[in-house]
């Protein structure tokens, strides 16, 4: 998704996968670019938020991604 909403190159999502897995339930969020004129866009707020989980006592999570690609 990040991919797609934020424009980002094949290179730039690549970077972004080896800095860490994406946690279960953990909140990506986006707010309104104001200072684009251009019919607006999303900049990222926050990635890979977890304070809420930790907050409510539940485990912090994440899967590996199945090699699909080598079936």
């Amino acid at each position: 998704m990040r991919y797609i909403i934020e424009n980002l190159s094949e290179e730039q999502i690549l970077e972004i996968d080896r800095q860490g897995d994406v946690v279960n339930c953990g909140v990506t969020e986006y707010v309104a670019d104001a200072g684009n004129e251009v019919g607006g866009g999303l900049v990222l707020k926050r990635y890979n938020f977890v304070a809420p989980l930790i907050e409510a006592g539940a485990p912090v999570t994440a899967q590996t991604d199945a090699n699909v690609a080598a079936r």
